[in-house]
């Protein structure tokens, strides 16, 4: 082969761009253009009297607002209160969710037993059974947990359930070919194969999970985000309903880049992969 035939062939793998390191921060960048100019408005409109400050504080109030609540230790607790709340009522219904997703997927029997079900408990609505949860477990913490781990079951169990399910026939015919047991064949082939159905399934739940939240929070609580926010309805204080709104989103979003980091990591062998 010849030195210019040679060069060619090379060609492509030294001209590959490199689309993490620059574009990345450029979209970062254009993307928080719009929120930024948003803020600015809203402050410009409460600074000239245009947005009344009972109806809507402003940018600069709240902030201040926020500073003075985390010196004096209540948004600190009220956030723990929430994130405790959240974290145990996710971590059950998490469990539960992919526990049944897996019974109903890989057998039929599990399907036929688990999937009925969870179709009928997912047409009710959520939030409807407060007063049940509330003359089942009291007006303590266990509505409230109950509440958020029912919400997060049912798009795990989905996702999880369609993951399983959408796995390549193909793979099982190879699994079978190469002798592989059942427990093997799950856990090399089925359960990598539902992962990045899966994976989004936790993003919604994560998301469901902090809306059904801010809901339970709203019924006889006497601590967390949402008690705060109803202390502060009652005095009018638009600073604190904003801030502890703006709190719960920060709280979405935080947990949301956990899942896309967890992304990153455990799905890196998709050639595809890019996010």
């Amino acid at each position: 082969m010849s030195t210019s035939s040679f060069d060619l062939a090379r060609a492509p793998s030294r001209a590959r761009p490199r689309i993490s390191s620059v574009r990345l921060p450029r979209s970062a960048a254009a993307r928080a253009v719009s929120p930024l100019l948003l803020l600015v408005l809203w402050q410009l409109a409460s600074s000239s009297g245009l947005l009344p400050e009972r109806l809507l504080a402003a940018p600069a109030t709240i902030a201040a607002t926020g500073v003075d609540l985390a010196r004096d230790g209540t948004l600190p607790a009220a956030i723990g209160v929430s994130v405790q709340r959240a974290a145990l009522g996710f971590l059950i219904g998490g469990v539960a969710g992919v526990g049944l997703a897996l019974a109903a997927g890989l057998a039929r029997i599990g399907e036929h037993a688990v999937d009925p079900l969870m179709q009928m408990l997912r047409a009710l609505p959520n939030f409807g059974l407060i007063p049940l949860f509330i003359l089942w477990f009291g007006i303590g913490e266990a509505p409230k947990v109950a509440l958020v781990a029912l919400a997060v079951a049912f798009p795990l169990y989905l996702n999880t359930f369609a993951g399983i399910r959408g796995v390549d026939a193909k793979l099982a015919e190879l699994a079978h070919t190469l002798r592989l047991g059942r427990l093997a064949l799950i856990r090399h082939i089925v359960l990598p194969g539902a992962l990045p159905q899966a994976l989004v399934g936790l993003r919604q739940s994560l998301g469901i999970a902090w809306l059904a939240l801010i809901v339970a929070e709203q019924v006889n609580a006497s601590s967390g985000l949402g008690f705060m926010i109803n202390n502060a309805r009652e005095f009018l204080r638009t600073d604190v309903v904003v801030l502890g709104l703006v709190v719960y989103a920060a709280l979405g979003l935080l947990t949301d880049a956990l899942v896309r980091l967890l992304e990153r990591r455990t799905l890196a062998w998709r050639k595809e992969f890019l996010a």
